[in-house]
This record gives structure tokens, sequence and C-alpha cells, in this order.
């Protein structure tokens, strides 16, 4: 049996890393207060936003475990177990099962790639049984993983081998694709969007949920955003989504993840640095961006609260 569906907004949090490049947990319950202050419907840990990648799986552990004592009943936590190495992933996928998670997603695994939905569908299968009690979630990104599959098939072919298969995390530029899988079997999974500065567009096509890196420090452009959406403004919901999209654009000119967890401390969380291969913004880029985001009122005049 499936939890709730998602609804909202859901953040993909940042890892707080200490000047020496060690995981700073003590930072995450700040995190998570201020998410629930925010008004957001949960929190996507250990995925590209928090360096899942670069952190080692003891670590990845420790995290999830520290993000579900924080977040307790008031926030779930969706713990990202995706590993290159199968079994891996079926340790980080138990282990978020033993403490409490709300739900695992994983992607596909990058090296050796799986070349159709079949294969794709055997690897998601073995990593969700390894959680049997938790709803499973594919993320899908091909721009990282390089796995570039029609997720209506891997839906299709999913259906009958996964049986806490509960959705996608979408995140691709694919509308079409993604609408179809809105309305595959009656709109049977939920279809998580994972591209922030269109999120208006997935709204159109069936998005429920979002899971994004720009939640953690601008969600009341985006509250407004799904609120004007929803009473049929869409004036103000194609304006709330354009100041989302110049922000964006000023973060991924500056570098990306960097760039954004360089602008948590202007929203008042510190995270810390980024780990290696990443590389911190040095004190005149710090300095470029913070200009470059004013120019655009971030983050002075930014709303947080969720919209009524």
């Amino acid at each position: 049996m499936h939890a709730p569906r998602l609804a909202g907004l859901v953040a993909a949090a940042f890892t707080p890393f200490a000047p020496d490049g060690t995981v700073d947990e003590g930072r995450i319950e700040l995190q998570a207060h201020r998410m629930t202050t925010d008004g957001l419907a949960g929190v996507f840990v250990c995925g590209t936003t928090g360096e899942g990648p670069s952190l080692t799986t003891a670590e990845r552990m420790r995290v999830a475990e520290r993000w579900t004592r924080a977040a307790g009943t008031r926030l779930p936590v969706l713990v990202h177990v995706g590993h290159n190495c199968l079994e891996d992933c079926r340790a980080l996928a138990a282990h978020a099962e033993r403490i409490g998670a709300a739900g695992v997603g994983c992607l596909a695994p990058s090296f050796f790639r799986p070349r159709n939905a079949g294969e794709l569908v055997a690897f998601c299968a073995r990593v969700a049984a390894a959680a049997p009690a938790l709803p499973f979630y594919y993320y899908h990104l091909p721009s990282v993983t390089g796995v570039h599959l029609p997720m209506l098939d891997f839906l299709a072919a999913a259906a009958p081998h996964i049986p806490t298969l509960a959705g996608i995390k979408y995140t691709h530029e694919d509308l079409a694709d993604f609408s179809a899988c809105s309305r595959f079997d009656g709109g049977r999974f939920e279809m998580i969007f994972g591209r922030d500065e269109i999120l208006l567009a997935a709204l159109a096509c069936g998005a429920g949920a979002a899971i994004g890196s720009t939640y953690n420090f601008m969600p009341g452009i985006y509250h407004e955003l799904i609120a004007a959406f929803r009473r049929g403004d869409l004036a103000a919901a194609r304006a709330a989504q354009a100041r989302a999209a110049d922000i964006i654009a000023v973060m991924i000119r500056h570098g990306g993840v960097p760039a954004g967890k360089a602008m948590m401390p202007l929203a008042g969380i510190d995270c810390g640095p980024v780990r290696l291969p990443l590389v911190d913004l040095d004190a005149p880029r710090r300095a470029t961006l913070r200009r470059d985001l004013e120019a655009l009122g971030f983050p002075a005049g930014m709303p947080q609260a969720a919209a009524s």
C-alpha cells in the first residue's frame, strides 16, 4: 500500500559540510525547521543537490538518519539511494526503510547503463525489493545518467514487476512524455517534476508535486505560482515563473550546485562548501553572484511563506 501522494513543493536538500569538507549533520535541524516554516511538502535527501554521489555510503546513511529525526512527522523524507553498485543501492534502500523514511528514489546506474526499459526495470526491481514497505520512485535525470529512455515505456514495463512503484521524479524537459506518463493507467503513478524553471508547464501537464533545489531558498515564488495557476490567473503564474527562471539562469551561469549552495547563506542558512569534484565560488565570484541576484530582488523582498 502506498502512502498518500505528495502535493506541493519538495526541497532537494543541500548536504551541509563543515569547512574541512566533512558532513556537518548539526545544521540539518535548521534546514528541516526552515522547510516546515516555508510550507514545503517534503524533502529529498542525498540527491543531485545533496551531492549524494560524492558521499560515502556510510555518510549517506548518517545524513538520512539525521533528516528523519529532524523532520519527525512534519516533513516526509524521501531518500535517494541510487548508486552504480546495485548492492549499495539495496543497502541504502533497506536502511531508509529501517529509519522510517517516507520513500526512496533511485537514479539509473550511469557507468554500465541499462540499454532498454527491461534492463532498467530489472535494476530498479532489485532496489525496490530491499525496501518492500516503502514507495519507490525512479529518478529520471538523463542529462546526468545518460539513460535516455521514454518514461512511458518504463512505466508500462515496471508496473507488473515493481509492486511498490509509486512514480517518477522526472527531471527532464520532455513534456509530451511527462504528460503521457501522468495519464498512464488512469493516472495511477505520481509524476513529480524536477525542473524548477518550467514548473508552470508541468502543472499544465498534470504535475501535482515538484522536487527542486531552489525550493530551499525561494519557495514563496513557487507557492505564488501554484496558487495563481489553481485560480486560473495565468498572467500571475507566468510572472512568478519568469522571476524564478531569471534567478535560476543566474545560478546556472555561476556554476549550478556550487552557486546554489552559495545562495543559501543569502537566504539565511549556511550549508558550507561543496565537495570535489565540484568547486566553491571564490570571493570575487560570490560578490558577482550576489550583485546579479540583488538586481533581480533576491533575497530582499522574496516571499518565503506558503500561500494560503
